[in-house]
């Protein structure tokens, strides 16, 4: 198919996208990567004033804005990454079926133990949580010995969000820039394998303690399962929080800031 648009600035380069109250910035030439779909037909057959539009001009869709972020992915680089513990297959291929994306709904079809479709796919097989008597058996994660050492791993992440003056419209969600990970340096391994970024605290010796490790992704949920998964147990939590103002004009949008400690133990 070679399709141009009559008027090359009839839609920007850089397009803003309300997807169910999610705001989205993406490349016109990633909205139209996949020849007949959905948003290839929007934008390739249609002028901006077609498309309906939210309050502040950024084209609306009412779909699930949380799954847009993989239909996004996909559209960008033709694979599809799912996280581990990823529950909401069916509903994301729902989305890939309005979206008119047909390869990427055949992948979310294949059963997700196939280890061949996954292969094909590009996407990581989707895990479920182990039996206690069962170690896990994730390529990026060592198998757990019977008799784990004990210890103490504390989980730490700075959260954000803001509040707006017209609160639904504007409430930002908790925004985790990082999640660190503290604690003894073979523990940590353990438990969090090739997920664990060790770049500010590289070449320790097993038996060393560090408070310099952090996550490969911004979950808290799935930090928990793996210390679940590894027999830890929470027992402490501990949490400051702050609230400060955009500018000197109480106004303004507020900006909430946190820090949050898990004290994990096995």
């Amino acid at each position: 198919w070679l399709v141009t648009r009559s008027d090359d600035s009839t839609f920007p380069d850089v397009v803003e996208l309300n997807v169910g109250g999610q705001v989205y910035v993406t490349r016109f030439d990633t909205l139209t990567a996949v020849p007949n779909s959905l948003l290839w037909v929007k934008f390739m057959q249609n002028t901006p004033a077609a498309l309906p539009k939210d309050s502040k001009g950024r084209f609306f869709f009412d779909r699930d804005g949380f799954l847009f972020r993989y239909i996004l992915d996909y559209l960008r680089d033709s694979e599809l990454f799912l996280p581990e513990f990823f529950k909401e297959r069916k509903r994301l291929q729902r989305e890939a079926d309005y979206f008119q994306l047909p390869e990427l709904s055949r992948r979310l079809a294949a059963p997700s133990k196939d280890s061949s479709s996954a292969e094909d796919s590009g996407e990581p097989e989707e895990a479920e949580l182990p039996s206690p008597v069962t170690p896990s058996s994730s390529p990026d994660r060592p198998p757990r010995s019977p008799g784990g050492c004990s210890g103490y791993i504390t989980i730490g992440y700075r959260g954000t969000y803001t509040i707006g003056r017209d609160i639904q419209a504007d409430a930002k969600f908790r925004r985790v820039a990082r999640i660190t990970v503290c604690g003894k340096i073979s523990l940590a391994k353990e438990v969090f394998g090739e997920t664990l970024n060790e770049s500010r605290d590289p070449d320790r010796p097993p038996d060393k303690y560090t408070a310099r490790y952090y996550l490969k992704y911004n979950f808290l949920e799935q930090a928990f399962d793996r210390l679940a998964e590894a027999g830890f147990h929470m027992v402490a939590c501990s949490s400051t929080g702050t609230c400060s103002y955009g500018s000197n004009d109480p106004s303004e949008d507020k900006l909430w800031t946190s820090y949050t400690e898990y004290v994990f133990s096995r």
